[in-house]
């Protein structure tokens, strides 16, 4: 039968299982990567399962969010990290090399293989054609131990492109063009794979803009295919050996389709406080700003800077906005400074930030209070900025350079002619800030600084459940308002007892203490509960608050495998049954229950009524919950 590219990687990929959507399959993984802010606890983990060396074909440690020193704790990880990692057999890449998504993608993505990495944006090597997976640090480390990856087989989506981008349409009005359809749980269970006519002709930093975000949609992974484009930038990148000719035989089935005509898109802005809220740029012109800020892992390539550098030429940023510029990685920044764009840039009056995540994700560059700022990142969650009542636009690097020009959001088309970005011959392969593992592992000593504590552990799940509906959430809940980044807060990432007491505290700031009074409890959530990012934290951190369970009508993939992994039972939340916050609920038999696989019974003492709660746990997952989360269950001897 004719396959499709998904399914061709995965059969070569196959560990077990069968390859029916919602079943649960077993991948090997080829590759992982780690950041800083979800590394320190991954390795802390891969620690803890006693294996003495990594058994991926690559791992690579990246530094790249937690880039901030304001104290000794971000540097005692950076230092923590580049000792696992000589230690244990992976390389690391130092801080000021670049953000991971980007730096992976020049220098050690390859198609057709698999990639495992602890952060949500990790799909953004899908194109490349690699099957790259976002996943808790927990299932990271599992994977560097030679543990395959579980997950339930997603559905597969073609998106068929058809056209071509017109003059000032980038890849970003792509994905947001989807999100504006499909909605932030439109990819829930889903692999997005681009094919059709209009995919010859973008390239591939064009295609990592629209697998990166295809994490907003809840997708498990996107995929272009590795064909010619592919191959001129790994020959750029003189990594030429690494192409293979990979894409979906032809009449291949998928269970739906897409259909977008790429020239008929046109520059979009996704408004606060959701990447989904999609409206057309020319809709929003006059829409007053206070700042601009370009990079992240979505668009900080070299096209994208020389795109603004272009726009920016000889022109002056507008005096009411800051302009924050963060290259995606040293190989981008070093090119702009040798071919004079970086002085463009400075010349323009833009702020010029390492290659890092940097106001992405929190650290720097908040907004003033009240204020509006652009950018051209992935998400917009509410705060997320770093500037609670701000309000927060996201935007391909063409919309923000022009309204970096005008104060206000601006229709690029009224430019002119956009600027012709060539795509360079060869690209600096210059590895110097990547460190490779020791050849000697044993004489390395793994440095840990007074931050670094313990993985918190829990005990096997209980008989009996008892507690108090701690909070009661909307739908969409993501894993900033769970667990929220920010300067003050990530350089806590490898301190959970520390980092707990922030858990939803944007939402509610005495969350942590009465979790503590009454020994943990129940939250409450709506649909698509846990959307955003991997950040195990957002699980780890509310059980080692006592956190039991979490009732909503349905979760985030990546969130609620998380949940399962520390302990946590997903509860599904029937529909029109309402709580409210400090019910008492009892869920008697709970270990029966989940072992044989019946909805658990919830009663709420509070009310004298009765419900039943569905929790939908593969066999695996269930043996995990049993043993209190995946930890106990690798080290009984489970895989």
């Amino acid at each position: 039968m004719p396959e499709n590219l998904a399914h061709k990687i995965i059969a070569q990929h196959l560990a077990s299982g069968d390859m029916q959507p919602g079943t649960e399959v077993a991948l090997t993984i080829d590759q992982t990567l780690t950041q800083d802010v979800t590394g320190t606890m991954a390795f802390l983990q891969f620690e803890a399962m006693g294996v003495p060396r990594l058994r991926t074909k690559l791992s690579v440690s990246y530094v790249d969010h937690n880039m901030l020193q304001t104290g000794f704790e971000s540097a005692d990880d950076h230092l923590y990290l580049q000792t696992t990692a000589a230690k244990f057999g992976a390389y690391f890449s130092r801080p000021g090399n670049g953000i991971c998504h980007q730096v992976h993608l020049e220098r050690f993505g390859i198609p057709g293989q698999t990639l495992l990495g602890s952060d949500s944006h990790t799909p953004t090597c899908g194109g490349l054609g690699m099957l790259a997976i976002g996943a808790g640090g927990l299932d990271v480390a599992a994977a560097m131990a030679g543990i395959p990856l579980h997950l339930s087989m997603p559905k597969v989506t073609l998106v068929h492109l058809t056209g071509t981008l017109p003059p000032w349409v980038s890849a970003k009005d792509v994905i947001l063009e989807l999100l504006r359809r499909l909605t932030v749980k439109g990819g829930v269970g889903r692999i997005m794979e681009y094919g059709g006519p209009g995919v010859a002709a973008l390239s591939v930093p064009e295609r990592a803009t629209i697998t990166n975000m295809g994490a907003e949609l809840g997708a498990t992974s996107s995929l272009f295919p590795s064909d010619e484009q592919t191959r001129s930038f790994l020959r750029a990148q003189q990594r030429e050996a690494h192409w293979t000719p990979l894409s979906a035989d032809p009449d291949a089935d998928y269970d739906d389709t897409i259909e977008l005509d790429l020239g008929t898109l046109q520059p979009l802005v996704a408004k606060p406080h959701s990447p989904d809220n999609v409206a057309p740029a020319a809709d929003l012109r006059g829409t007053r700003l206070d700042q601009v800020a370009i990079g992240s892992c979505t668009n900080s390539s070299y096209r994208d800077l020389m795109t603004v550098a272009a726009i920016l030429d000889g022109k002056r940023v507008h005096p009411n906005v800051g302009l924050v510029i963060a290259p995606g990685s040293r190989q981008v920044l070093r090119m702009l400074a040798d071919n004079g764009a970086l002085a463009t840039l400075i010349a323009a009056g833009a702020r010029i930030l390492e290659a890092s995540c940097g106001p992405c994700i929190g650290m720097g560059q908040a907004p003033p209070s009240g204020g509006a700022t652009l950018r051209s990142f992935n998400r917009n969650f509410k705060g997320r900025c770093g500037t609670s009542d701000a309000d927060t636009y996201l935007a391909g690097v063409e919309v923000c350079a022009a309204s970096a020009l005008t104060g206000e959001i601006a229709d690029p088309r009224l430019l002119g002619d956009p600027p012709a970005i060539p795509a360079p011959d060869t690209f600096p392969a210059d590895d110097a800030m990547v460190i490779p593992p020791s050849e000697q592992p044993g004489d390395v000593g793994v440095r840990r600084g007074p931050n670094i504590a313990p993985v918190p552990a829990r005990g096997p799940l209980e008989d009996t459940l008892r507690g108090k509906v701690l909070l009661v959430t909307g739908d969409n809940i993501t894993t900033d308002d769970i667990m929220p980044a920010g300067a003050s807060i990530l350089p806590l990432r490898s301190n959970i007892p520390a980092i707990s007491q922030y858990v939803f505290s944007r939402l509610d700031p005495d969350f942590a203490s009465r979790a503590e009074h009454h020994r943990g409890g129940f939250v409450v959530g709506g649909s698509n509960y846990g959307q955003g990012s991997s950040r195990e934290h957002a699980a780890l951190a509310p059980m080692s608050l006592g956190l039991r369970a979490v009732l909503a009508r349905s979760f985030a993939r990546i969130h609620h495998t998380n949940l399962v992994n520390f302990g946590i039972l997903p509860l599904e939340l029937p529909e029109g049954q309402a709580l409210s916050q400090d019910d008492d609920l009892l869920i008697p038999e709970a270990r029966a229950r989940v072992q044989s696989g019946r909805p658990l019974a919830v009663e709420n003492l509070t009310t004298g009524t009765t419900f039943q709660a569905a929790c939908h746990l593969t066999p695996r997952q269930t043996r995990i919950i049993l043993a209190g989360g995946l930890l106990n269950y690798i080290k009984e001897g489970g895989l």
